[in-house]
């Protein structure tokens, strides 16, 4: 049996694909193969010239948006625009993250910032486009987890890390936050009988330029 490979993703002409952090590593590789399936899709992303020159190589039926994951403001503001030009949305792929491997950051809003960039800031996208989604005939909203979510646990006595703050432990938090909410949005979703599917993914070790949301090194071995 042969493994699966991007030849056989469906034509996706006349649909709507997003993917946020699309202009690297995995990212850029799902916006490629979607654009050379025929979709149009939004490369949502928080350095737009890097989105660019994604876009230009890319080629395709693309077009960038400027998207900082890391304040709710920004996230409600691109959630509001992009909704109104795109009415209907086929896929929204919550792709993008950071790892930060040194001291404790935090967000605009003040939350641990692996936490606020790799699951808050995906949640409220995903919240502000279901009605969008909804448009679709079957819609997917599609999140990366991590195997890192196994040794992870949510402490809601101090779910932001404030004391004894550990990098690594944050950012499997974040993902096994990131995992509760794709589970839980599919049984919502099946339960209030709506055709959008929710799915997760576990890309594996993968060789991307993941770095911190300030630009420091976190590792060239970016997501796992």
């Amino acid at each position: 049996m042969t493994g699966w490979t991007a030849d056989r993703i469906p034509d996706q002409h006349g649909k709507v694909a997003v993917v946020t952090g699309a202009n690297s590593g995995l990212g850029l590789v799902t916006a490629t193969e979607l654009a050379r399936h025929g979709a149009h899709v939004v490369l949502a992303v928080r350095n737009t010239a890097a989105g660019q020159e994604a876009a230009r190589r890319i080629g395709g039926d693309v077009e960038v948006r400027e998207l900082d994951l890391a304040s709710l403001d920004a996230v409600r503001g691109f959630a509001s625009k992009l909704a109104a030009d795109h009415p209907v949305i086929d896929l929204l792929v919550n792709n993008a993250g950071v790892v930060l491997l040194g001291p404790r950051r935090t967000s605009a809003d003040g939350f641990e910032l692996q936490f606020a960039t790799n699951m808050l800031g995906h949640f409220a996208l995903t919240g502000l486009l279901l009605g969008n989604l909804a448009a679709a005939r079957r819609a997917r909203v599609v999140s990366l987890s991590s195997i890192t979510h196994k040794n992870a646990h949510l402490d809601f006595d101090d779910l932001m890390f404030e004391r004894d703050y550990r990098a690594a432990s944050a950012y499997g938090r974040s993902k096994l936050a990131t995992t509760i909410f794709g589970l839980e949005l599919d049984r919502r979703l099946r339960a209030a009988g709506s055709p959008i599917v929710s799915a997760l993914a576990h890309p594996g070790l993968t060789r991307t330029n993941l770095m911190g949301a300030t630009g420091s090194a976190a590792g060239r071995l970016g997501a796992w």
